[in-house]
């Protein structure tokens, strides 16, 4: 898998900028997989937004560089930011602190950016890619990909939990102990160094 992360001011050399030196930033929630907003930004704006991890953008408009939030506090924090595959388009995962459209919307692009289940499983993969690359300390993740012993007993643990609560009359903690589980699969995988798009890719063999 090609590593198209975005981690420095340097790895922006080889951007291919249009004549106006912009490139378009597509911002999705990294909780859920939804899109929140896209605007243009210049090799500054982009620069910026790696070095204060707060997403920047360039206004055509006023013709300078504006921080998302400055004004309303409904700042993107960054988590990460990648590059397509032709360097022209750039994508920002984030965790909003509100609203990150004008019009108090959650996104610019209203209900229909809901994310899929799919989706929402790329963006908790794309969170536990960004702790296997930054090793936070104060992070469970961390804490699970450093050690196989623990990792695979909470995949036990998690797995049992599940079948407990399938069991039961009351089944109201099913989907709570199966998202515990999914996580701790894809942390699992991770782990063992296993992409998660070679697991999708395998179940789209056997549904062909």
């Amino acid at each position: 898998m090609t590593d198209r992360r975005i981690r420095s001011a340097a790895d922006l050399d080889t951007f291919n900028f249009d004549e106006r030196g912009l490139v378009p930033m597509v911002a999705q929630d990294d909780a859920g997989a939804r899109v929140l907003m896209v605007a243009w930004a210049n090799r500054d704006a982009l620069a910026r937004t790696v070095e204060t991890g707060e997403v920047h953008f360039w206004s055509r408009s006023r013709g300078e560089i504006w921080k998302k939030g400055e004004t309303s506090g409904n700042v993107l924090r960054l988590l990460a930011l990648y590059a397509d595959c032709d360097g022209d388009t750039v994508l920002a995962l984030v965790r909003p602190s509100g609203p990150a459209c004008h019009t108090g919307d959650v996104s610019c692009f209203g209900d229909g950016a809901t994310p899929t289940a799919s989706g929402t499983l790329q963006a908790l993969w794309s969170v536990i890619e960004e702790r296997a690359s930054t090793l936070p300390e104060e992070s469970y993740t961390t804490r699970l990909l450093g050690d196989e012993n623990l990792r695979l007993k909470k995949l036990g643990e998690e797995t049992a939990e599940l079948i407990v609560a399938l069991t039961r009359t009351d089944r109201e903690r099913v989907p709570e102990e199966a998202a515990d589980l999914l996580y701790h699969l894809l942390a699992a995988l991770k782990g063992a160094e296993v992409e998660l798009s070679a697991v999708l890719d395998a179940l789209e063999e056997r549904r062909r």
